[in-house]
């Protein structure tokens, strides 16, 4: 039976897990004939090894918004020590799906983003975890742009919960420099954990504060469209013998 092997990268906090699994249940909600697996990478039970002898037709889905140190090392590393040689999926982000997401939970959070009015007087800190690679913080920059592109924000300032700044309190300065009536902090990580607690005290000055992407439907869309890419990715097709 073909399936999905959720890969996340785990947590000490209990909260995690408890997010993770609540995805899974999503993820099998819109694919009931799917079977769907999850493996952690450090922390949390059980792990890769654990996981992937039972699976012969995987797909491993990261549950990963960046490419990456998890990405590019990590998973693969996992997998290999593990003997195993299934397909990755590519990492969630970037994806519209992952903007409406992000919309979804400020909505949740009391801001009205249906309107173009409100949107245009509010601005919004994109609240990531930050990362050493270059690469991953232009992407979470690059999301930031097309996020205010698209939905018309006075302003989206990116912020850091580790690695180097600017913090929450830096980008909501930035914010109300740049003329924004409102502000709202948005949290662009998955689960609850050390770094979205960092996030949250930071973010007292703001409006609006949004909880993490969590079991959004369009994350678990988004998790679905990464594993149908990869299983296309992955077909052999065989060309006609000619006489």
């Amino acid at each position: 039976m073909a399936s999905l092997l959720l890969i996340a990268h785990g947590s000490r906090d209990p909260r995690h897990a408890a997010t993770v699994a609540a995805l899974v249940e999503q993820v099998r909600a819109q694919r009931p004939a799917l079977e769907v697996a999850t493996a952690y990478l450090d922390h949390c039970a059980p792990r890769i090894p654990q996981v992937v002898g039972r699976l012969t037709d995987a797909v491993a889905v990261p549950l990963l918004l960046n490419r990456a140190f998890h990405a590019k090392h990590d998973i693969p590393a996992a997998l290999r020590t593990a003997g195993s040689a299934l397909p990755v999926a590519d990492v969630l982000g970037p994806s519209p799906l992952l903007l409406a997401a992000l919309d979804r939970r400020l909505a949740e959070a009391g801001l009205d983003v249906r309107s173009a009015a409100a949107r245009s007087r509010t601005g919004v800190v994109l609240a990531a975890a930050g990362s050493s690679d270059p690469a991953a913080d232009a992407a979470t920059r690059a999301v930031a742009a097309e996020w205010r592109r698209t939905r018309g924000w006075a302003a989206v300032e990116v912020a850091y919960a580790s690695a180097t700044g600017p913090r929450v309190p830096d980008a909501l300065a930035a914010l109300h420099a740049a003329g924004a009536e409102h502000t709202a902090v948005s949290p662009y990580l998955l689960a609850p954990g050390l770094l979205p607690d960092r996030i949250t005290a930071a973010a007292s000055d703001a409006d609006v504060l949004a909880d993490v992407l969590g079991p959004a439907p369009e994350l678990a869309a988004l998790l679905l469209q990464r594993y149908d890419e990869a299983r296309r990715a992955t077909v052999t097709v065989v060309p006609a013998l000619t006489a």
